[in-house]
């Protein structure tokens, strides 16, 4: 069997709870899960079905050659947009 890897994002969802899981490289693979334990195995669930219908429909499989990077910057903005940051 071959193994393929793939960089997933889980964004935590404040009001709802849980995570929603996205696939970088595979756009459209999306799933959801109330723990991170739960995100991971959804996540390896989601990638194989989808990587698995893509081969199904004779279309190619993306590999990730290189895993995304996350980073953030900071930002100044104006006291008045300030006040109605959420």
């Amino acid at each position: 069997m071959a193994h393929l890897t793939y960089t997933i994002l889980l964004e935590p969802d404040p009001d709802a709870g849980g995570y929603t899981v996205t696939v970088p490289e595979l756009p459209g693979c999306v799933t959801q899960a109330e723990s991170v334990q739960e995100a991971l195995a959804m996540a390896r669930d989601a990638i194989t079905l989808h990587v698995e219908g893509l081969a199904a429909d004779g279309l190619p499989v993306p590999i990730e050659r290189a895993a995304p990077q996350l980073a953030t910057v900071d930002i100044e903005i104006d006291d008045a947009i300030a006040s109605r940051v959420a």
